[in-house]
């Protein structure tokens, strides 16, 4: 309880600053909170790592194990991080976590409909091929080689590729860009024609050596033998979303970004570490219980989504400043030029992805006043 006190003062202390607010405003330091933050910088724990703050709070290794598992909730090495994230824990166990009826898929129609009500248009499978400017001003865009023009522009594509793909003609922010990616994931959506009572809709399946899996993953670019694994299976809460005595099993690891590794070595050694694990734990042959599969990687990740080497948070959170080493929400080259999305402030996963569009939808209409 003690643990979960200090996670809550850390978001208390950092939510309104690093959440909330663009980093890079002068308005964000000039006011109560703000002055009350830099008075007690020394609550935010950003000179230990997650697993070394976390061993100061539990004695028992498992009990450490789970709770460094937080770090990767932003593609982070808890033995690099800094504590500082054990703000994650108050999310989920102080606030509680969300199950969107019919799938995650729902936030994005709920999203969409509510955008159309207010007057959006929205322009599918017309991909953006140039960002163009002039004068130091963003103009608008290129599609299918014909020039629209806009007053402003938002990109929530990865900072990397908007910059190398959408404006080769502008010189990139090199300190932000070259930084250390965050982690990716490896899935195999597994239809099971059983059902397993003794799951649960989340079930995690730890390492034996947790040091060692993301000392593999991190500084070696590869997957460990015993790897963590994260079944989340939404027929738990959702019969429908499985047939009648089977199940729908979403089997994720984490895995490196993608540096030219051979993922198709590196999918078939996780495939039989992750079924022959999950066998042994739950003493039944998986493989032969899988009636359909699909499989996400890092390069269909980036192929999708533009996400620079399929890394899922843009800019790895392992040192103390990562916080300040993301991308502004808007441009300092370019004006009316505008960031949102995982790869910039404040960061990647859904919620954070909703904050930055907050804080760039209130950047736009503060300039429009």
């Amino acid at each position: 309880m003690r643990f979960l006190d200090n996670s809550k003062e850390l978001y208390d202390l950092t939510s309104h600053i690093f959440l909330y607010s663009s980093l890079h405003q002068f308005s964000t330091y000039i006011n109560k909170k703000a002055l009350l933050t830099g008075l007690r910088l020394h609550k935010l724990d950003a000179f230990r790592s997650v697993d070394k703050a976390n061993r100061s709070y539990f004695s028992d290794p498992r009990t450490v194990q789970l709770f460094n598992r937080y770090a990767t909730y932003n593609g982070s090495d808890p033995y690099q991080a800094p504590a500082t994230l054990n703000i994650i824990p108050h999310l989920e166990h102080n606030i509680g976590a969300y199950f969107p009826k019919g799938g995650m898929y729902r936030i994005t129609e709920a999203l969409v409909s509510l955008a159309e009500k207010l007057g959006v248009t929205f322009y599918y499978n017309t991909p953006v091929e140039r960002i163009l400017h002039e004068s130091n001003k963003t103009k608008g865009l290129q599609v299918k080689g014909e020039e629209q023009h806009y007053d402003v522009v938002v990109t929530n594509m990865d900072m990397v590729n908007t910059y190398r793909k959408l404006l080769p003609d502008v010189k990139e922010p090199e300190r932000l860009t070259k930084q250390p990616k965050s982690s990716s994931a490896l899935i195999f959506y597994w239809g099971i024609k059983k059902q397993f009572p003794q799951l649960d809709l989340h079930n995690i399946f730890f390492s034996g050596n947790y040091k060692h899996e993301f000392d593999t993953m991190f500084q070696n670019g590869d997957v460990c033998d015993d790897p963590t694994v994260y079944v989340y299976i939404s027929s738990k809460q959702c019969a429908n979303d499985a047939p009648s005595g089977s199940e729908n099993w979403f089997t994720m690891i984490n895995v490196p970004n993608n540096t030219g590794q051979n993922w198709d070595d590196i999918k078939r050694r996780a495939r039989q570490a992750i079924i022959k694990k999950l066998s042994r734990i739950l003493n039944e042959d998986i493989a032969a219980l899988i009636e359909v599969e699909d499989v996400l990687d890092p390069v269909i990740i980036e192929a999708r989504t533009s996400s620079y080497q399929g890394a899922l948070y843009g800019n790895s959170s392992n040192n103390m400043f990562a916080a300040f080493l993301r991308h502004a929400n808007y441009s300092s080259q370019l004006k009316d030029l505008y960031f949102c999305g995982g790869s910039v402030h404040p960061g990647g996963g859904i919620p954070l992805c909703l904050l930055s569009a907050r804080i760039t939808a209130d950047l736009v209409e503060k300039k429009s006043l």
